[in-house]
């Protein structure tokens, strides 16, 4: 089945966002080259633990917390593609929400935003707030989900479970 395209969050793409535990976010800075790969490699990072709020149906944004390199930030500032994507896991309802979109950065303390990112906090990350991160949307698209596994939450990841086993010891 092919994906459905639409110019912004519909309805029931707003249903399966405020009910996700995870989202991911994939940036590109439009600058860089890779030689071995044509152009500057992605940057894909999953967000547990903070939700995706939807400031209107062309804008969403998220509290944004230290952990790891600051790609999505860079790469925004270049001027690069950001997309975001929301998978639905149960087992009666698969299906992918992708948003397309610029990002930009605002402060902590901006005063439009950071009450209403602050209500819900990702307390069990225990890792300093790094940023508000918000999506100016171009456009949306939903599909099957035909390749998304039927998984259940258990909880979120703390800093004390985030696991080192795959990572290099440089």
């Amino acid at each position: 089945m092919m994906a459905d395209f639409y110019d912004s969050i519909t309805p029931e793409q707003e249903k399966l966002i405020l009910a996700s535990k995870l989202f991911f976010v994939a940036t590109a800075d439009p600058n860089l080259e890779d030689s071995n790969l044509g152009a500057g490699p992605v940057n894909l990072s999953p967000k547990g633990g903070v939700p995706l709020h939807i400031l209107s149906p062309n804008q969403v944004a998220y509290l944004d917390y230290v952990g790891s390199g600051n790609e999505t930030v860079r790469h925004s500032l270049s001027g690069g593609p950001l997309t975001i994507m929301v998978c639905a896991f149960d087992n009666q309802n698969a299906a992918v929400v992708r948003l397309y979109g610029k990002g930009s950065t605002r402060q902590l303390d901006d005063e439009d935003l950071s009450e209403l990112l602050h209500q819900e906090v990702a307390e069990d990350i225990a890792l300093p707030e790094r940023q508000l991160i918000v999506i100016d949307i171009k456009g949306t698209s939903t599909s099957c989900g035909y390749g998304v596994p039927i998984m259940s939450f258990d909880a979120d990841r703390t800093i004390s479970d985030r696991g080192r086993l795959y990572k290099s010891k440089k």
